[in-house]
């Protein structure tokens, strides 16, 4: 089963999360098939915190990969592109 979720990175008590899709076995910050996004919780004003691409999010949901409940409630916070 194929899933979306976040993949930590940054340092020490400064996350930054990537939104990928991958294969669910893989470890969470092992390999991935796609990266379609971030999520920076630490993001000061004027940074940019979150951005998606919902046209490849749209793709994978309509090829049955499932969205993790964090990454569903970042899908709905997110901007729409224009």
């Amino acid at each position: 089963m194929v899933v979306i979720r976040l993949a930590r990175g940054g340092a020490k008590h400064r996350p930054f999360f990537n939104i990928v899709v991958a294969d669910k076995r893989v470890r969470r910050d092992g390999r991935f098939i796609e990266r379609i996004g971030f999520y920076n919780p630490s993001a000061k004003d004027g940074e940019e915190g979150l951005r998606i691409a919902h046209d490849r999010l749209a793709h994978w949901e309509g090829v049955g990969a499932q969205a993790s409940p964090t990454v569903q409630r970042l899908v709905k916070q997110a901007p729409k592109a224009a």
